[in-house]
Parts: structure tokens; C-alpha cells; sequence
């Protein structure tokens, strides 16, 4: 749809305007028939030649006809890197409909949210296209598109023919897909190889007042039980215990950050079980219908410039927090923190409209805007405030601790409660250098817990850490790897994990197995090393063919050694699924 209005700008004054749409990527890269599977050996797509092909062909045959009769081109996608490679595909074509526009003449909006001043800041005010990092999302591109086909060929070729999968399946590589079933499978395999420890500790209880107080052994716990039965022993020789420290302090429960893509998926897992792509599909349909702000941002603060108290007030009207946010606004509102990032594209996930949650017909849709909208007040709003003792006792020559907390503040905890901060059980009245008797020493054992396998809040704080994915690629990564049957979801209790298939596992333990010289191809290191080097292209110290030949090269001896080890791979997958 396109929408044509007038407008002055500072430069060219009064113009006709033809704003219109896309919807991601216009274009995406192919090889031509010659390399088609089973017309080439995998390998060959290394260096094989690339075709740029339309995805989107209606709306790309829209801008090269408006742009047919246009004097200038401005883009307004998102001001990140990708942003500014979608920018290009809109100028190559606008180009096919106008030869006459040239990339040192296009305008370029920078913006990050659509407050109407800024929004008019920004169409005043335009720059040029990020050539470099169009060229670094390019790169990323063929990287990923060379790389991703030649590996899913060859596997799915080699496992075909070893009977390990059936005709009609594929077994998809990819340079994000691996390293995150590889944080699935390291994971278990440290579940499955855990031995348990017996480790013995010390546990004091005194009573003063009738009120009854439980000490931790400050030392934790030991696995040497001889050696904790001897300073058990010395303990025993003193009925008495001193208090040798009383710490009091006030102590406070920061409210959270403003909400990221990232911290939006890992929360609606946690406290909703929603998988990751569920949950953004939710914050997507709500942006779509003009109730949230755009929810893929890494950035984790609002502009200086955003309306706060209009966010707020629209929010008066809701029976479930409506009060609290009018209280916010009555009684003054608290400037939300910021947090480190910043991705100069969108400001943090917030509510922009109200809607009664109970018209929404969607249950993710209701949970995620509710969570949305009380994260927001809970930003806006004062930390809250509590008083904590701790108790230090020493009894023979060792020390115990004990703590209490009082909350005097909920503050913000009123309405985010989706977290708790509770009173704890209040310690006696002591003080400092009493001597105080001891009601019960007791010398315990126990053993240490194996770790637990990876829930899906892990595993999106794992990718988002080690740059396995971007914000908004998190999900499809791991939705892609159970699409492929990878990896599964296993409810134990209450918690859902996330556990290896015995085709993930061989493929991880195969892989790992071969012996690559300075590469892995199920560890996140080639990724983030890929992302520092595009950063590089950003910044203008590398170029896009430097290092794209640089990768390529890396991955090609790869890829040599995997193919002629597929024997070994289709085996480690038939011995897993033996042992099974």
C-alpha cells in the first residue's frame, strides 16, 4: 500500500511524497542450475557463482514503478546493519525503475522510535547509506549461504546413504544451528558423565528469647569427613558461642532494566512456558496491531525524549494495574534506568496503546502484553527498600553465619509480580561480642547435585552471550534444530528442558571427534570470530573479499576433512543409537 502526502524539507523545500512498505528482506542469494544439488559436489559451492533472486516480487515491482517518476529516494528501515543491507536491496529496486538514482544521492532517516518530533528530526535531518555495512551483512550473507549448503548437502548425502537418515529428510548444517545444539549436548553429556561427591559441613541453631535462629558454616561444606569430624570435636569442647559481628544495612531490590528481545524470550519461557518463537510471535502480533512498540531490539534504555507520562496515563484505565499507573503519574514517576546497550535501531520493548487484555483472543498475546505492560510500570517506578541483618557466631574456632531480611519498600514489587521479596524469618535479638549458648551443633553429610539439563531460558542467555544469533534470530535458531529433529523438549515436573535427540548427538560427538585444526564446527567461537571480523568491514580496517576469503578458506578445510570422514560421523550416530 502506499500513502502519498506533502511535505518540506529543510533541503529541497516543498515535495510529493509516495511513502510505502517492505517486509524484510526483498532479495536473497541462490546458485544458478550448474550447482543445484545432485548436479555438483558440495564442495564446488565454495566458489561457485551467486544469483541475487526476488523473494518478495510484488513488492519489489512497487518501488521500481514509484520510483519511476521520483526524484530522490529515502529509506526508513531500521538503523542497524541489517536496517541498512535492506535499505540497499530498496535502492537496487528503485534502480530498476529509474537508472537516474544514484547511491551518493539517496537520503538516509536515522531514527530509533517514532515519537512524532523525532520522527520529524530525523526526515530533516538525513544522512547516506552505510555502504560498510552493507557490505558486512553481505558478507555475512554468502558466508552463511556457502557455508550452510555445502555442509547440509554433504551431511545429508553421507547420511542418506549410511541409512542414519531417511531419503526424504535433511540433515541442515548451519554456522548457528551447531554451536547451539552443541550447548545442548555439552550439557547433557555433563548430566549423563556427573559422579556424586558425599561432602560433610557443620549446622548450628541457637535460641535467645524464645526465638529459635539457624547458622550456615561460613567454610560451606568439605569432602574430607575425618578432618570435619576433628574440628567438629574441637567445637564440641565449648557449649557457648560469641556473636562477633552484627551487620545491620539497608539494602535495595533494583527494579528491572527496560526489556530487550532477549530478556522478553527468556522471561516468557520462564514464567509462562512459551518457547522463544512463540513469545515474539505474540509481541510481533501486538506491535502489528499498534499496541507495543517494535519488540527485536537489543537495546535496554528509552530516549531521553519519550513520553512518559503519556505511556503511563493510557494505561489509567485498565481495572488490573490502572490505579498503580495513575499513582505513578499523580504522585511522580521514576526515570527508568538504562542499561549498556543501545543498537541506535529501536528503544526497549514497551506498551505504545492500551487494550483490555480480556478482548485479545490469543492466551500468548494476553500473557505477553500483560507482562509487557507491568514491566513498564515497573520501570517507571522506585526500587524497592528492605533492611537486612547478618549475624557472624563463632563457636570453638569456627564461624557461622545467619541473615534476615525485613521489606520496607515494595515499591516496584507491588506490580511486577512476577517476582518475589519476602520478609525471611526474623533472627533474635542479639548483639555484638554476646556470648550466646549453642542449642544444637550438629556434624551433617550430603553430595553434590548433578547439573540440570538446559532449559530454554539458558540456552537463549548462552547464544545471546557467546553472539550465536542476533535478538531477532534467537528463536528461528532454535526452532530450526528441533524442526530438524536435533534436538527434543522434556518436561520433568514443572521445568521443560531441552535434551539432544541420538541424530544430534552423533552428529555433535562425530564432529568433534574429527580433529579440525584451529575450527569447531559445534562451538560458538568460528561464529563470534565471524561477527568481529564483519565488525571490522563496519569500521573500515578489513574489506568484505578479505574476509570472505578468509572464512571461506577455513571452512573449505573443513569441510575437506568432514567429507572424507563421513564413514566415521554416520557411525558415531549408529553407536548412539545403539547405546540408547
Amino acid at each position: 500500500m502506499n500513502y502519498d502526502f506533502s511535505y518540506r524539507f529543510p533541503i529541497h523545500g516543498a515535495c510529493e511524497v509516495t511513502m510505502t512498505s517492505v517486509l524484510g528482506h526483498l532479495t536473497g542469494i541462490d546458485f544458478p542450475p550448474p550447482f543445484q544439488w545432485g548436479k555438483c559436489v558440495p564442495g564446488r559451492l565454495f566458489d561457485a557463482d551467486i544469483v541475487e533472486k526476488v523473494l518478495k516480487q510484488d513488492v519489489y515491482d512497487n518501488i521500481a514503478n514509484e520510483a519511476a517518476k521520483a526524484q530522490l529516494l529515502m529509506i526508513w528501515t531500521d538503523c542497524d546493519r541489517e536496517g541498512e543491507y535492506i535499505g540497499y536491496e530498496i535502492y537496487t529496486a528503485a534502480r530498476k525503475g529509474n537508472h537516474s538514482l544514484e547511491i551518493a544521492a539517496i537520503w538516509r532517516s536515522k531514527f530509533s522510535h517514532l515519537e512524532r518530533n523525532h520522527v520529524i528530526a530525523a526526515a530533516n535531518n538525513p544522512i547516506g547509506l552505510d555502504m560498510k555495512s552493507v557490505e558486512a551483512v553481505a558478507c555475512r550473507q554468502e558466508v552463511d549461504f556457502r557455508v550452510g549448503t555445502s555442509f547440509t548437502r554433504l551431511l545429508t548425502d553421507g547420511l542418506r546413504q549410511h541409512k542414519i537418515i531417511e531419503q526424504k529428510e535433511v540433515a541442515s548444517y548451519g554456522t548457528c544451528q551447531f554451536p547451539t545444539l552443541g550447548f545442548i549436548v555439552d550439557r547433557y553429556r555433563r548430566v549423563k558423565s556427573f559422579i556424586p561427591e558425599q561432602f560433610w559441613y557443620l549446622a548450628v541453631e541457637v535460641k535467645h528469647e524464645g526465638v529459635a535462629a539457624s547458622f550456615s558454616w561460613v567454610t560451606g561444606h568439605l569432602f574430607d569427613r575425618l578432618y570435619v569430624l576433628i574440628l567438629y570435636q574441637q567445637c564440641l569442647e565449648h557449649d557457648q558461642g560469641t556473636i562477633t559481628k552484627l551487620d545491620l544495612k539497608r539494602t535495595t531490590n533494583w527494579r528491572p532494566l527496560p526489556l530487550t528481545t532477549v530478556e522478553l524470550q527468556k522471561d516468557c519461557s520462564r514464567l509462562f512456558k512459551m518457547s522463544a518463537k512463540n513469545s515474539l510471535a505474540a509481541a510481533e502480533k501486538l506491535y502489528n496491531k499498534g499496541f507495543l512498540s517494535y519488540p527485536r531490539t537489543e537495546t535496554d534504555s528509552f530516549p531521553a525524549s519519550m513520553d512518559f507520562s503519556g505511556t503511563l496515563q493510557k494505561q489509567a484505565q485498565d481495572s488490573r494495574w490502572g490505579l498503580y499507573a495513575s499513582g505513578l503519574v499523580q504522585n511522580g514517576f521514576q526515570t527508568p534506568r538504562n542499561g549498556k546497550y543501545d543498537d541506535k535501531a529501536h528503544p526497549a520493548i514497551h506498551p505504545v496503546n492500551y487494550v483490555d487484555i480480556s478482548s485479545l483472543s490469543s492466551p500468548d498475546e494476553r500473557k505477553v502484553y500483560e507482562y509487557v505492560v507491568r514491566r513498564f510500570l515497573a520501570c517507571c517506578s522506585k526500587d524497592a527498600v528492605g533492611q537486612q541483618t547478618t549475624a557472624t557466631l563463632k563457636w570453638g574456632d569456627q564461624f557461622f553465619t545467619a541473615s534476615g531480611l525485613v521489606v520496607l519498600e515494595k515499591n516496584y514489587l507491588d506490580i511486577y509480580t512476577y517476582k518475589k521479596w519476602e520478609t525471611t524469618k526474623q533472627l533474635p535479638n542479639l548483639t555484638e561480642g554476646q556470648t550466646i549458648s549453642i542449642s544444637s551443633g550438629r556434624m551433617k553429610d550430603g553430595k553434590t547435585s548433578p547439573p540440570k539439563h538446559m532449559t530454554e531460558p539458558e540456552l537463549i542467555a548462552l547464544m545471546d552471550a557467546n553472539g550465536i544469533g542476533t535478538d531477532a534470530t534467537i528463536a528461528d535458531h532454535i526452532e530450526k534444530v528441533l524442526s530438524r529433529g536435533y534436538i527434543m523438549k522434556q518436561k520433568q515436573a514443572s521445568v521443560e528442558y531441552i535434551i539432544p535427540s541420538d541424530l544430534g548427538m552423533g552428529l555433535i560427538e562425530g564432529l568433534d571427534a574429527m580433529g579440525f585444526d584451529n575450527i569447531s564446527l559445534s562451538k560458538p567461537f568460528m561464529r563470534k570470530q565471524l561477527e568481529e571480523l564483519l565488525q571490522e568491514i563496519v569500521v573500515g580496517t578489513k574489506t568484505k573479499p578479505e574476509v570472505l576469503g578468509d572464512i571461506k578458506h577455513i571452512y573449505r578445510q573443513a569441510y575437506a576433512v568432514t567429507s572424507r570422514n563421513m564413514a566415521a560421523l554416520a557411525r558415531s550416530c549408529t553407536d548412539i543409537m545403539a547405546r540408547t
